[in-house]
């Protein structure tokens, strides 16, 4: 079971490097420091975004914009930070 935990909260961190990837993205490309016209970076822009999306959409229907500003993505690993910490504190001594 320990194995299990450990397994979700290494997928948990890999969905953290991808929200972070993809917020660096996209402030790279909205202030034009990588070309956007270049195919592979396209390819990178369009995976980050189909990877994130899915996370964002329902915190974005509940979350009022500010500005312009995107706050999903801080939600988001604030929502991983959280379950980490509960695989850590609550699930892996329950079962050890």
């Amino acid at each position: 079971m320990i194995a299990l935990f450990q397994t979700l909260y290494f997928i948990l961190d890999i969905v953290w490097f991808i929200v972070i990837a993809s917020a660096i993205f996209s402030w790279l490309f909205a202030f034009n420091v990588i070309n956007s016209s270049n195919q592979f970076v396209g390819q990178i822009g369009s995976m980050l975004y189909q990877l994130t999306e899915p996370m964002y959409r329902p915190i974005r229907r509940f979350l009022p914009s500010f500005n312009g500003i995107d706050l999903s993505p801080i939600i988001v690993l604030i929502i991983i930070f959280f379950l980490q910490r509960f695989i850590v504190n609550s699930l892996i001594p329950m079962f050890g």
